[in-house]
């Protein structure tokens, strides 16, 4: 072989490579015929312009002529095969690819996957091999004088920081509004007198994977002949406790007695979340809502119900969800006023702004809560987040500092009260918390943290659940039982209907409250009460 037809061989595997490799760019097939197109046009343009004169030598480079054009027209013969065999190779790629998501989006959308129902033990040391207590028994909220005195003593120690002129909320609580605040914990505030109003509703505790756990079972205090009760669990979460319930229960209970249908009568039961006032903080890591929902599961199996309705806002959303997630059968209805939805690839449908909200699902009041996305999104997860951050990677550094002092743990825990009630009290020189909520209730909200000195393990449950990174399964699977959903106009993030869908199938009842924010049962008791019932007439419907 000589040197010529040596150098055109290698040239062709050259080009025969760039053409048929799966990971040669496109630009690359598309610039090499070019240039062999270009090259076969300057060919031929200089076989024409350099036309020999000599007669002798006419037919000899003519031979030649003929020769070469024939070995570059089979050469741009074999490349074009190439090249189309190569097209039609990633076109093949292509539809089997769109075929197989299309394939996998219909078999998996409407999956009904259950959570995978484990066991655990959360308690002391390793599992005993005795049965485990499962008696109910009564409990009753206490206190002492050697309590109180404690309280008192610390408030009267705290050192005051003054705030930045014109702060208002902007820079966290402010602390001339708290001077105000200790001044009626120390002076007004009867804990005495709160600890015999939390009495009023029966307490219990029982022993679940090692951990008492505590909750208030309230019944109808009266029931028209023939009549059952429907069961209704509700949960709360950070930083609330089963007190935010206390005005709903009645709405609910005795609806009659407060100016409401007793179409539907309920028993409700409100635990408290491991680690959250009166029930016992796990000892062990890896304690988050699958396990909390699990607990609280076999709460309801002991106290006699195997079907029942739940409720919840915050992690008692996400408690909840999960329930029905893990045993769908005895769940008649999920109700939410809070959801998680964080995995959701239609969240990123707001980046386009509300010129595209009709085509992207969004109604006018979606396109009002959520709009400009930068403003209501972006920059109040950046102001609202910051706890989170610490909780989810290091709760126990600022949680000793709240545990030891009272005045620290309420100036932490009101502050959320304000703007999660409505951002714009940040604006407001207190913060707008008595705007919806009364001292006494916000105090003794704040005394079953400081009481129980459960503020640390509660923080707990952010690492627990956020600390490992958001990719667990519960995240990834949908709900298939029927949910109910009461949208808050100021809570910290709207859910439109449209996100909501893809996560719960059964999404059969969505409302736009009036008003209200986080902490509803709390602030909006009529107004979620309502709604609860609204969407159990509607599950009983079907």
């Amino acid at each position: 072989m000589s040197l010529a037809e040596s150098s055109g061989l290698c040239n062709f595997k050259k080009e025969w490579w760039v053409l048929t490799c799966p990971t040669s760019p496109i630009v690359s097939r598309l610039s090499l015929c070019a240039e062999l197109h270009s090259s076969a046009s300057q060919g031929g343009d200089q076989r024409v312009r350099t036309e020999p004169k000599r007669t002798g030598e006419s037919t000899g480079i003519t031979a030649q002529k003929r020769e070469s054009r024939a070995v570059i027209s089979q050469k741009e013969d074999t490349l074009g095969l190439l090249l189309l065999k190569s097209g039609v190779m990633w076109l093949e790629i292509l539809l089997a690819s769109v075929l197989g998501f299309v394939i996998y989006w219909f078999i998996s959308r409407d999956r009904e996957e259950i959570l995978p129902f484990e066991d655990g033990w959360w308690g002391p040391g390793v599992k005993t091999i005795t049965r485990e207590d499962e008696s109910i028994r009564p409990f009753k909220v206490e206190t002492s004088d050697e309590e109180i005195n404690d309280l008192h003593q610390r408030i009267d120690k705290f050192r005051l920081t003054p705030p930045l002129e014109d702060s208002r909320f902007h820079y966290g609580f402010n602390s001339n509004y708290l001077k105000k605040i200790l001044s009626y914990w120390r002076n007004e505030f009867d804990w005495r007198k709160q600890v015999e109003f939390l009495n009023k509703y029966p307490h219990f505790k029982t022993k679940i994977e090692g951990l008492d756990i505590h909750f208030i079972h309230v019944k109808p205090p009266q029931l028209p002949s023939g009549r059952t009760p429907k069961t209704l669990l509700m949960v709360h979460g950070w930083p609330g406790s089963f007190y935010e319930f206390y005005k709903i229960i009645p709405l609910l209970t005795d609806p009659k007695s407060h100016g409401l249908s007793d179409e539907h009568i309920f028993e409700v039961i409100c635990p408290s979340i491991p680690g959250y006032g009166f029930s016992e903080a796990s000892y062990k890591k890896g304690f988050n809502t699958v396990a909390c929902a699990r607990i609280f599961y076999k709460l309801m199996l002991r106290l006699g119900f195997q079907k029942f309705y739940i409720q919840g806002g915050d992690w008692g959303s996400l408690i909840c969800t999960n329930m029905a997630q893990l045993v769908p059968r005895h769940v008649k209805g999920l109700h939410l006023n809070m959801a998680f939805v964080a995995r959701n690839l239609s969240n990123l449908t707001v980046l386009l702004g509300q010129r595209f909200a009709g085509f992207l699902g969004f109604t006018e009041r979606d396109v009002e809560l959520m709009f400009p996305w930068k403003e209501k999104i972006f920059y109040n997860i950046m102001r609202e987040s910051g706890y989170l951050h610490i909780q989810a990677t290091k709760p126990d550094t600022v949680g000793c500092a709240l545990n030891d002092s009272p005045v620290g743990l309420a100036a932490y825990i009101l502050e959320k009260f304000s703007t999660w009630t409505n951002s714009e009290f940040r604006n407001l020189e207190d913060g707008g918390l008595e705007r919806k909520f009364s001292l006494d209730d916000l105090l003794t909200n704040i005394m079953l943290y400081w009481t129980t000195k459960t503020i640390v393990s509660s923080q707990r449950f952010y690492k627990e659940n956020l600390g490992q990174g958001m990719n667990q399964k519960h995240e990834r699977m949908k709900v298939f039982v029927p949910t109910g959903f009461a949208a808050f106009p100021c809570e910290i993030l709207h859910a439109p209907e449209k996100w909501l869908k893809s996560k719960f199938p059964k999404l059969i009842s969505y409302s736009y409250m009036a008003a209200g924010g986080h902490f509803a049962a709390f602030e909006e008791p009529k107004l979620l009460a309502q709604d609860i019932r609204k969407f159990v007439t509607l599950v009983e419907q079907q």
